[in-house]
């Protein structure tokens, strides 16, 4: 691959609806595309998904953008790149930075499977075409809301649903719900509200029958998050905890939970995502592919993603119309049944809808190899 010239496309699109987490609700999204073109003119897309503010991890939308502006995709264009995996030894001297080295390094992917003339999730050995999924609902004032949301998806046939809950809004919240639908497979994300104070608080979720919680305790946390697990039945899934798989290879060793999120996003991209799906399946740690209210480019590359065989629990790759009026690409991701079927077309498989991301874009910016 020879890639000549790498553009940045700030964009915001508005959420159908409100988005509730424990830090706070959220009615649009800035993101930032990230398009890769190649000698030939053809094109790879990725998604860098941090938030306008940190509220997930410490990266931004404009801490990202300087980041590969002055460093990330100037160290790309020196290079010939053979395959996309050269890339983490090529960016190894700038630190962290996740969000942003996963968004280019996703355009890469996408632009290299499209010269194999391959779909990405067979690139990458996927083993299924279509995939489960299941969809999040954020906090929401009354129970009544959550029961017309859950009611929703069922009748579109999500294979689960996820809640999110904080303290005030928990245990009460997932009886009712219990009670309500006492067969669906359900679970609960906490983004990192509690602490290990709340223990026996908790443990009440126990009676519950959960799929799992979701991150209760600190972001940064491999350590109490194990003292919790031993304390409780329901399985623990570390989400902002793992950045990279030698943080799986830590909590699974201390037993600090039972289940592992994946976030292309937050392991800095397909090459740690891979280095977890092989450590997980040879542990035999269950996974699912978490969402970060993607665009269809992100939610593309999340498909190819839950194709592989270790990814065996419904992830958050809802449909287009779950958060947007009308996606960027074409076609937009459909649920039929719960199931999302792959694209059979070369790379992520769909078009980015050009003219629409230039009537959402903020900032635009054209790096070359001439610049």
């Amino acid at each position: 691959m020879k890639i000549e010239a790498v553009l940045l496309h700030r964009i915001r699109m508005e959420l159908i609806t409100p988005f509730a987490t424990s830090y706070g609700a959220y009615t649009d999204r800035e993101t930032i595309l990230v398009q890769v073109i190649d000698e030939n003119g053809i094109s790879g897309w990725g998604e860098c998904v941090a938030f306008a503010t940190p509220w997930y991890t410490e990266e931004t939308v404009l801490g990202a953008w300087h980041v590969l502006e002055q460093f990330l995709i100037p160290s790309l264009l020196k290079e010939q790149i053979q395959h996309p995996r050269q890339l983490p030894q090529l960016w190894q001297a700038i630190k962290r930075h996740a969000m942003a080295k996963a968004g280019l390094e996703m355009a890469v992917w996408d632009l290299y499977a499209k010269l194999q003339k391959k779909p990405l999730y067979q690139l990458i050995g996927g083993m299924r075409d279509e995939i489960q999924v299941g969809v999040a609902i954020g906090l929401q004032p009354t129970i009544e809301q959550y029961y017309e949301w859950i009611d929703q998806y069922i009748a579109q046939g999500y294979a689960r649903i996820k809640v999110k809950i904080k303290p005030g809004q928990d245990v009460s919240l997932i009886a009712a719900l219990r009670e309500k639908y006492p067969q669906l497979p359900l679970m609960a994300d906490a983004n990192s509200a509690y602490t290990l104070k709340d223990i026996e608080h908790l443990r009440q979720l126990d009676r519950y029958q959960l799929m799992m919680i979701e991150q209760p305790l600190a972001a940064d946390d491999i350590i109490d998050h194990a003292e919790l697990q031993h304390a409780m039945s329901t399985p623990i899934c570390l989400d902002e905890s793992i950045l990279q798989a030698e943080d799986v290879r830590k909590a699974v060793q201390l037993g600090s939970c039972q289940i592992i999120n994946v976030k292309l996003g937050r392991v800095g991209g397909w090459n740690e995502a891979l280095r977890i799906h092989e450590l997980c399946v040879e542990k035999r740690v269950p996974l699912w592919c978490g969402g970060m209210l993607e665009s269809g480019i992100g939610r593309a590359h999340n498909m190819a993603l839950a194709t592989l065989v270790g990814f065996t629990i419904p992830g958050d790759i809802s449909a287009s119309s779950r958060y947007w009026q009308r996606d960027i690409i074409a076609p937009e991701v459909t649920v039929n049944q719960g199931k999302v079927a792959l694209p059979k077309l070369p790379g992520i498989g769909v078009e980015v809808d050009t003219d629409y991301v230039s009537a959402l874009t903020l900032n635009k910016l054209e790096i070359t190899t001439d610049s």
